[in-house]
């Protein structure tokens, strides 16, 4: 890989760009188009049809890929090498859902032994708790140790069989108040998720449950968890060492899904189910490590990303789950995507000449529909979607919902292609708006899974194409110190402030009893 070499393919890319043409033409160019540019893996139908893509467009964006070093970085991601360059770091997320003969070594030390053993502890703890008194389980956490399991969880409500779960991670104390002004502290457990034990969000929320817990009779030694490598300061705050359970710092936040900070989801959908989410991410895994680029889900996935933001000039996608049920997971590939690639330099520090990651957003259709779809379908901005559709659903007695579902899926897909032509200016309808679908069965423990690694690894070839470390994320310290630095002077101390800054906290002191 040379930097002249991947400067002349994206300029072969840009200028390919230029001349594309309209997407409803290219389908009456080519009545085999849907079949040629789509492919199917791991159970899942990726169409990506309905873009502007062409096959000379796609070769060019696959010789990118290769000039990038896509093939060879994937083969350092799951080698264990150190490619968070800037921390120092791997990133063996994959490793938490290996297989039970999977060797994966860092350092020249095999970590698949611990990661066996916390997975075991992990399960006889959710059976003891399952089977116990514990009637609702509270996950304070925040960014990926509370995103995750909350979108996993509420995805696999028809699994979920086991407490009821909570989550906590707001500081905003309306938050906490909130959850647990219902529940009872004799039959509630609370895990508390927190790398280094130290996030000021997750540890002031810990301290107002633990008051809670106390103040009504409970013992929090008993039923407080703590997920976390800060054993000895998880001991200080009262949780014993056995009710630890730890992750690796080659375990970034947002992919932390699959380990101890999914414990709250294994409690709820019990240790088989859990089991199934993870042989679901490891078949992804697989397919990524293995297929070639051309029918790599992942490669394409991020292929299409690229060309929409990078090329076309898209500045978001929209993330449309037709699903009720992924509500959540707008939010959770907002984290995954924005905060792995919203860098402004690229991995040797330099700044970039190009945009990195687009804003992401979404939310489930239909309900979309009746919100935002309007700018999709007429606004000035084109925003790519990304639909995401079971084929079948949970409830066979509401079959009926779900063909609806189905329908007004595919008909959004296939109207923002088309678009409509009206004699009124406002019923017209631009069309050539593209779109992508993720088609398959329904959306079972393993199925999440899979879509889950597929949009990791999606962010991964982005961030290896545009040459930036997609895991890291400085980009949050900032607010936090000045956060730190602010608290006393809310409480009176002086300090040099800007106006603005000084007129709020002039306010917010003119509000205190």
């Amino acid at each position: 890989m040379t930097a002249a070499l991947v400067a002349a393919e994206w300029a072969r890319v840009f200028t390919l760009g230029k001349a594309r043409g309209r997407i409803e033409a290219l389908f009456e160019a080519d009545g085999a188009r849907a079949a040629r540019m789509s492919r199917q893996a791991c159970g899942m139908l990726y169409d990506f049809s309905k873009t502007s893509l062409t096959e000379q467009s796609l070769a060019a964006l696959l010789e990118l890929a290769e000039a990038a070093g896509v093939a060879s970085a994937r083969a350092a991601l799951f080698a264990g090498e150190k490619i968070n360059t800037s921390e120092g770091r791997a990133v063996l997320h994959p490793a938490l859902r290996a297989g039970p003969r999977a060797v994966i070594e860092l350092d020249g030390a095999d970590v698949m032994p611990k990661v066996r053993a916390t997975l075991s502890r992990m399960a006889a703890f959710a059976r003891e708790v399952r089977a116990g008194a514990i009637t609702d389980v509270v996950n304070i956490g925040i960014g990926g140790s509370d995103l995750g399991p909350m979108m996993a969880s509420e995805a696999l409500s028809p699994y979920c069989d086991g407490p009821r779960l909570h989550f906590v991670s707001n500081i905003d104390g309306a938050h906490i108040h909130d959850v647990l002004k219902g529940l009872s502290a004799a039959t509630t457990l609370v895990l508390v998720a927190s790398k280094t034990f130290t996030t000021i969000e997750t540890m002031t929320n810990a301290a107002t449950a633990r008051r809670w817990m106390v103040a009504r009779g409970a013992d929090p030694a008993a039923q407080f968890v703590a997920i976390s490598s800060a054993p000895e300061t998880a001991a200080a705050f009262g949780i014993p060492a056995e009710r630890v359970f730890g992750f690796e710092d080659w375990v970034g936040g947002r992919y932390s899904v699959w380990g101890p900070v999914g414990l709250s989801l294994m409690l709820g959908i019990g240790p088989e189910n859990f089991a199934a989410f993870l042989e679901g991410a490891r078949e992804m895994d697989t397919h990524f490590a293995q297929a070639a680029l051309a029918d790599n889900l992942p490669v394409l996935h991020a292929l299409v990303g690229l060309w929409h933001h990078q090329v076309c000039g898209y500045k978001t996608r929209a993330i449309l789950p037709y699903d009720q049920r992924l509500a959540r997971l707008p939010a959770y590939l907002q984290q995954l995507e924005m905060e792995s690639n919203g860098k402004r330099v690229s991995r040797t520090g330099a700044a970039l000449s190009f945009g990195s990651g687009p804003v992401v957003w979404g939310a489930p259709g239909t309900n979309g529909q009746h919100a935002f779809f309007q700018l999709l379908h007429q606004g000035t901005q084109i925003v790519p979607a990304e639909f995401l559709i079971a084929m079948r659903g949970h409830e066979p007695e509401l079959a009926h919902h779900h063909a609806l579902l189905v329908a007004n899926c595919l008909a959004q897909s296939q109207a923002l292609m088309l678009g409509r032509d009206h004699a009124e200016a406002h019923r017209v309808f631009e069309g050539d708006r593209p779109s992508v679908t993720l088609a398959y069965d329904r959306l079972t423990p393993k199925m999440l899974g899979r879509i889950v690694a597929l949009y990791e690894h999606r962010v991964f070839v982005e961030g290896v194409i545009l040459g930036i470390n997609s895991f890291d994320q400085f980009g949050v310290e900032l607010g936090k110190e000045l956060a730190t630095a602010l608290q006393p002077v809310l409480a009176g101390a002086e300090a040099d402030l800007d106006s603005s800054t000084a007129q709020l906290v002039a306010l917010y002191r003119a509000h205190q009893p």
